[in-house]
């Protein structure tokens, strides 16, 4: 059996007490079930139709939960192939983050965004992104005007916010000054957005519609006043602090560095990027500047060439398999043409060339592939739990963005590399500030300064709502501000790994069968693709002991 760093005597040697007076077993299949049962359990109870984050219920549920670590543990995965002990890993890295929201994240008493029940939008990463609850209405997937069976499952769903937000006003009992204050604007923003529910065709003649939107929109007003009156009285730090940090990183998402060994990263990283950006200005210096587009025409013509761009680049340069879902999902998020003076630090990039961006849109490509293509691992076919597939997400949509440069994507144009490297020092910034912040060493304000002062050219100084989303959601989900730079980092460990293996053995290194290899493993944490794709996992030490 696999023994986990970090485990203490008493762990291990409750273990061994299992092993020895339990049957212990040997097959994958019991650990699909596990899976299915552990998947189960984790839909929390429901309390008067809401999801149950009370305490008391929280109480009764540790007991089971523990049986289901413990059966988890049982199981000997000694002579099974690297993918089914991978596997194996992914479930126990999800029931460490069910631990750690237990006994420190605690969003549901911590954290009022974690209320936020309406979503108008589709993740561009396998789920939401942060902490969300368990009853969300997600109005993206209605289609308006509704049919009646879709009119009675937006019921169904608003129905859930008023008990909702009710046994919010019982369970928020934590003192994170900047979590508390920065979430009520995302529970304020509820109540406009379930007003302008009432503006789609055909809900105004449905009058059980009305009143279900009615009664959101007077319990998210009244959270938004409860949240406000104790505001006054919260003083408390948001931080989950460096060793908890740590922890969480190496046990939840599977990341083999320490706070510190991230702080050296983004670092690194941050100076690279000016270093870079600097070079490539005197590089390009009697060049002509970048023109961005000045009206929706100039823009929508810009986002076509760009897109045939990319996707004849991927094909004839052999960068990775293109399949025929590959360029519908990334023209449904080309955008539109946003005036200056409303453009935030993407659109301002995107307006002088969408590439960079749309090489960031990898995203959609694996989301695609979710759907058309589902893994055939039960356990890896949906979204893993707590944003542990941030390294593998976001690492690798922020990879390519360099890479697909240096393959040469940019070589019509030798300025669009400037963007890519003020993209990778925003990241690099953001990601840094938000690891202050969780070493509570800064407040989420000051964190901010640091996106904001270290990203060049002061296009984070244009528009503060993007500042304030991206600190907000870094402070609530640990490690996701970082895993841009950081899992770009696992990423190229694992490359040069997979490269270093195929010159050994005499055999030629290609873009397209490495990532073609990266993306038949799936969105699990990189590490354990860097694991399964090479046979090799020193890297994992500081998350396994044998």
């Amino acid at each position: 059996m696999l023994c986990i760093f970090g485990c203490n005597e008493d762990k291990a040697s409750e273990k061994n007490e299992i092993s020895n007076n339990e049957f212990t077993t040997t097959s994958y299949e019991n650990l699909v079930a596990l899976f299915k049962e552990w998947r189960s359990f984790e839909n929390p109870p429901k309390l008067k139709g809401a999801p149950d984050y009370t305490k008391a219920t929280f109480e009764k549920r540790w007991a089971p939960f523990i049986q289901l670590q413990k059966k988890l543990h049982q199981i000997d995965t000694t002579h099974w192939p690297i993918k089914h002990q991978v596997d194996w890993m992914i479930v126990w890295a999800e029931m460490n983050g069910y631990d750690f929201n237990h006994r420190v994240l605690k969003p549901w008493e911590r954290d009022p965004a974690f209320y936020k029940s309406v979503w108008t939008y589709k993740s561009d990463v396998p789920a939401h992104e942060g902490p969300t609850h368990h009853g969300t209405t997600e109005l993206w997937t209605y289609e308006f005007p509704l049919s009646d069976s879709e009119s009675e499952r937006l019921i169904r769903d608003l129905n859930i916010i008023p008990p909702l937000n009710e046994q919010a006003q019982q369970n928020l009992r934590g003192n994170a000054k900047d979590l508390w204050i920065t979430g009520i604007r995302d529970i304020r923003n509820q109540s406009t957005v379930l007003k302008t529910i009432l503006y789609q065709q055909g809900v105004r003649q449905n009058s059980s519609l009305v009143a279900a939107i009615m009664k959101a929109v007077a319990s998210t007003d009244a959270l938004v006043v409860w949240l406000e009156d104790q505001a006054r009285t919260k003083t408390g730090a948001s931080g989950i602090g460096k060793e908890n940090y740590t922890w969480y990183l190496q046990n939840v998402h599977l990341v083999p560095l320490t706070w510190e060994d991230e702080v050296m990263v983004l670092k690194r990283e941050l100076a690279r990027a000016w270093a870079s950006l600097k070079l490539e200005e005197h590089r390009n210096r009697d060049l002509p500047e970048l023109v961005a587009a000045d009206s929706p025409e100039a823009y929508d013509k810009m986002a076509d060439i760009a897109a045939r761009s990319m996707m004849k680049f991927l094909e004839e340069q052999d960068i990775v398999t293109v399949k025929p879902y590959f360029e519908p999902a990334l023209r449904e998020h080309l955008g539109s043409y946003i005036p200056k003076e409303n453009r935030n630090f993407f659109w301002i990039a995107t307006h002088y060339d969408p590439r960079p961006l749309y090489s960031h849109f990898y995203h959609w490509f694996e989301l695609a592939r979710m759907e058309n293509e589902p893994h055939a691992s039960e356990i890896r076919r949906g979204p893993l739990l707590y944003n542990i597939f941030d390294s593998r997400n976001e690492g690798t949509a922020t990879a390519v963005e360099e890479m697909f440069m240096d393959a040469g994507l940019y070589d019509d144009s030798p300025r669009t590399r400037e963007i890519v490297y003020i993209m990778i020092a925003q990241r690099a910034a953001r990601g840094l500030g938000s690891l202050y912040a969780h070493a509570n060493e800064m407040t989420m304000e000051e964190a901010g300064g640091i996106h904001s002062e270290y990203t060049p050219r002061g296009w984070m100084k244009t528009e503060k709502e993007l500042l304030i989303f991206e600190q907000h959601l870094y402070l609530r989900q640990p490690g996701y501000g970082t895993s841009y730079i950081t899992g770009k980092y696992l990423l190229e460990n694992a490359m040069a790994e997979y490269a270093r293996i195929q010159e050994l053995n005499s055999t030629p290194f290609t873009s397209k069968t490495f990532f073609d290899t990266l993306n038949s493993i799936g969105n699990i944490p990189m590490a354990l693709g860097h694991w399964e794709m090479t046979g090799q996992k020193q890297h994992l030490h500081p998350i396994l002991s044998d």
